[in-house]
């Protein structure tokens, strides 16, 4: 007979219960544990940690059950998935016939967190039927999670997808938020998966709000998912800024598997990043820390990715073996995807090494399939590539068409796997993520340039120098629709800047301002990685187009490329192509830096007179360096024609026209050859407006420069008619109003190139910073922006010179001619330069010539001319 204190005792226990499984629940749990320890003790459990102990009463055995059951998912959670199995074992002759499923569906977890994924699946399946009772509704529907989690863990989409909607049935019948929360989570996962990274992406931002009212514990995991969707984008910086969040979060819950996992996912953000020893570092972290959880099958991904990250030294054996032996282990575990790669890994190796038969022989005992990832189907596609060069270069290739037929093979792979990016790539509205794929495809687009270079048919390398870069321009750009939240985003991110520009100004610091701006920014680019793309794209653009079109103009046009380490030139002029050899790149790099931090001093203040004739002198000596390197070994085949230049990495912020080879002559700056060729022909099909451009001039004088208003007011008077912005009137609304559709946009202010935030680099106006985000929102973009002040016309450059800033945001949204500076400009020089500029302009004179013109008398004003010229 239950007795008064038996009642109580009881009641204690069940209250200790509910708050140690809400307190793993929601995250936390060590401080379930602890609860759920307190619980067994006043069953008088005496030794929680063993697998048995002294008969528990009659009347507290279901209890004890249940308390054991969910201190074993909390001590495998702390990283005691053993000692958690062993509360099972205990659990189970005290649980009674009801408690059955539950026990099964917990067993089952914690195998599933030990890489034991086969019994867990069991397990679970069995447990479902068993949880039928409304007792059990929030047990069932964790368990519905859980079974999608394995079913992701394996990539099977389709049946996660029918847990997870069977899930959030329950949890919407039961009320039942922070589980809600986790399925929306695991439905952005199958996004994921399907490699629907914006929905992805959108799905992830609905789980955080979930979390951040029901459970904040899990909001590190939710960072480790949306780490992942980076990576798949291509974006591995952001995604190790991502797990540092992440890893600090499982660190203070002491979440070992977490933690372990998200250690892995950063070394694979290292690797995309091209930083193999943290990649081989983070990696080892996460191997050993899975050993010593018993998880078997983590260990072994932990592994693949560090010998991903090991360079083939000269014992190629030893690798083949290794990558064997891990591709054996591999397939064991039921990780069928990861054992492909690892023997794809033994492909590259053998193939690298020179020994082209075994690798073939290895290849053609690889069975393929279906349902890869991304990253697997490129890899498939290098490897492929590499072993056709291989066998060219073994005499293979004889059986296959011979030496010209192996290198064909090889292209047709390359270009198959840049072919599976651009469908990817496609899929993203997002200017940000669209630039970050290409770091997906580096490897592909190196290897194809490469073979091209090696091959030395300028035809061929303008063809693969044209996939290697600037893919971004070629998508067609997609206009965020209105968004309430990232409008008021937007607006409080105004009024942050300009009050911070006003402290600044007053010789003061607002480090909280500061800070909010930066939380504000990574939220709207955040926001804006949700958009969906369009799926068009544009082909890239033929050697005989190209070049027809610059017969035409009577220009020339020289792209530069890096192969090991030396600078090749490719100049198209006449109709033909021919490459030239230039120097080693590494030398350009010193002579660039000190250029533009000399003429940022000139544009600066008045410097006395001896001090600046020492940086006078200095900025003739790196042009003359730099004229050297890039344009000596050019010199007898340039001519005398306009120039166009295709830079490459850091070349493009050079200020092409200042170098003394090319003083006076019309130099344009394109991020590829297909992209000038499309603005080229944006430009010509538009009608005639003030300038050779379409609608009506737009002149703004933004706050804080002296001349400004006196340039727009000169600038007005050589447009009549145009729409002039100054004072008051000049606000981001009423200019963003005004540029759609406008011929020419003129904007006399102050600018700041962000590097850190590159979407928002900024004009100042007199209400806040239009923003390069801003101008995404033109429905029309202008038809030429001139951007007179600082050095907007600066840009970040991504792994497949892909570019980013103000001036990139101007040509991706599709204005065909953009006039920066790549460097500060003098407040007085810019006014008579951009006078002369526009007068030129108005005389009908194309961009690139017309600023030719009027920098002759300013020999260190650093603008260029940009997109179609």
């Amino acid at each position: 007979m239950r007795t008064g204190r038996d009642t109580a005792l009881l009641g204690r226990a069940r209250a200790l219960h509910r708050r140690g499984v809400a307190a793993t629940a929601s995250g936390h749990p060590a401080a379930g544990a602890d609860l759920l320890r307190r619980g067994l003790g006043l069953l008088r459990w005496p030794a929680v940690d063993a697998e048995g102990g002294p008969p528990v009463e009659p009347a507290y055995r279901p209890l004890a059950a249940r308390l054991l059951i969910s201190l074993a998912h909390a001590e495998a959670e702390l990283g005691q998935p053993h000692r958690g199995l062993a509360l099972i074992a205990a659990a189970g002759p005290l649980a009674s016939h009801g408690d059955r499923g539950v026990l099964l569906q917990q067993h089952g977890l914690i195998l599933l967190r030990t890489g034991r994924g086969a019994e867990a699946l069991a397990l679970l399946d069995a447990s479902i039927p068993l949880l039928a009772a409304p007792e059990h509704t929030e047990v069932l529907a964790c368990t519905l999670l859980n079974r999608a989690a394995m079913h992701l863990g394996a990539g099977r989409v389709r049946p996660a997808r029918a847990d997870l909607a069977r899930c959030v049935e329950i949890t919407r019948r039961a009320g039942l938020p922070l589980i809600a929360a986790k399925a929306a989570q695991n439905l952005a996962y199958c996004d994921l998966l399907t490699g629907d990274i914006p929905a992805a992406l959108r799905g992830f931002e609905q789980s955080a709000r979930g979390y951040a009212e029901h459970g904040s514990g899990f909001l590190p995991v939710l960072g480790l998912d949306r780490a992942r969707a980076l990576l798949a984008a291509g974006l591995g910086g952001e995604a190790g800024r991502e797990l540092e969040t992440a890893l600090a979060g499982f660190r203070a819950q002491k979440l070992s598997q977490d933690r372990a996992e998200a250690e892995l996912a950063r070394a694979l953000a290292a690797l995309l990043t091209g930083d193999a020893a943290a990649a081989r570092r983070w990696a080892g972290l996460a191997e050993r820390r899975f050993h010593r959880r018993g998880n078997d099958a983590w260990a072994a991904l932990a592994e693949l990715t560090r010998l991903r990250a090991t360079r083939v030294g000269r014992d190629v054996t030893a690798r083949v073996a290794a990558a064997d032996e891990l591709a054996v282990r591999l397939a064991k575990l039921g990780l069928d995807h990861d054992a492909e790669l690892a023997e794809w890994l033994v492909v590259r190796a053998l193939a690298g090494a020179g020994r082209a038969a075994e690798a073939s022989w290895r290849a053609g005992t690889l069975r393929v399939r279906p349902g890869a990832p991304l990253e697997l189907r490129l890899v498939r596609r290098l490897a492929r590539a590499e072993l056709a060069q291989a066998e060219v270069g073994s005499g293979g290739a004889a059986r296959s068409g011979g030496a010209a037929g192996g290198r064909a093979a090889a292209y047709r792979q390359l270009r198959s796997g840049l072919a599976t990016l651009a469908e990817h790539r496609s899929r993203f509205g997002s200017l940000d993520l669209q630039a970050g794929a290409a770091a997906l495809g580096v490897e592909l687009a190196t290897a194809g340039l490469e073979a091209a270079l090696a091959d030395g048919r300028p035809r061929l390398v303008f063809d693969w120098s044209e996939r290697a870069r600037a893919q971004a321009f070629r998508l067609r750009p997609v206009r965020p629709p209105a968004d309430p939240e990232v409008a008021e985003a937007l607006a409080e991110l105004r009024q942050l800047r300009l009050r911070g520009r006003e402290v600044e100004l007053a010789g003061g610091r607002d480090p909280a301002g500061q800070r909010r701006c930066a939380e504000l920014e990574r939220w709207i680019r955040e926001r804006g990685w949700q958009q969906p793309g369009t799926g068009q794209a544009r082909t890239v653009a033929s050697l005989g187009a190209v070049a027809g079109t610059l017969a035409e103009a009577g220009q020339t046009l020289v792209s530069f490329m890096v192969r090991r380490g030396r600078l090749v030139g490719l100049l198209v002029r006449d109709g033909g192509a021919r490459l030239v050899e230039l120097g080693r790149f590494a030398a350009v790099g010193e002579p660039s830096r000190r250029l533009l931090s000399d003429l940022d001093a000139l544009a600066g203040r008045a410097l006395p007179g001896r001090l600046a004739a020492v940086v006078r002198a200095s900025v003739r000596g790196q042009l003359a360096m730099l004229d050297e390197l890039l344009l000596a070994p050019l010199a007898g085949a340039l001519g005398d024609s306009d120039l166009v230049v295709v830079p490459t990495r850091s070349l493009s912020g050079i200020p092409w026209g200042l170098l003394p080879a090319l003083a006076g002559r019309p130099v344009t700056v394109a991020p590829s050859a297909s992209s000038w060729l499309a603005a080229r022909r944006a430009a010509a099909g538009t009608a005639a407006g003030p300038g050779g451009f379409p609608g009506p001039a737009v002149l703004v004088a933004g706050p804080g420069l002296t001349h400004a208003e006196a340039e727009v007011a000169e600038l007005a008077r050589i447009h009549p008619g145009g729409r002039t912005l100054v004072g008051a009137a000049a606000t981001v609304p009423a200019a963003l109003r005004a540029l759609d559709g406008a011929s020419i946009a003129h904007f006399a202010t102050h600018g700041h190139h962000d590097r850190e935030n590159v979407l928002f680099s900024r004009l100042d106006l007199v209400d806040g910073p239009l923003m390069a985000y801003d101008v995404q929102q033109l429905a029309v973009p202008p038809g030429l922006a001139i951007l007179s002040a600082c050095d907007v016309g600066r840009t970040v450059v991504r792994a497949g010179d892909e570019l980013l800033g103000f001036t990139a945001a101007l040509l991706y949204a599709g204005t065909p001619t953009v006039v920066a500076g790549v460097a500060r400009v003098a407040d007085e020089a810019a006014v008579r330069v951009m006078t002369a500029f526009h007068r030129e302009l108005a005389r009908g004179v194309r961009p690139a010539p017309a600023l030719a013109t009027a920098t002759q008398a300013e020999p260190y004003v650093p603008f260029a001319c940009f997109g179609a010229g």
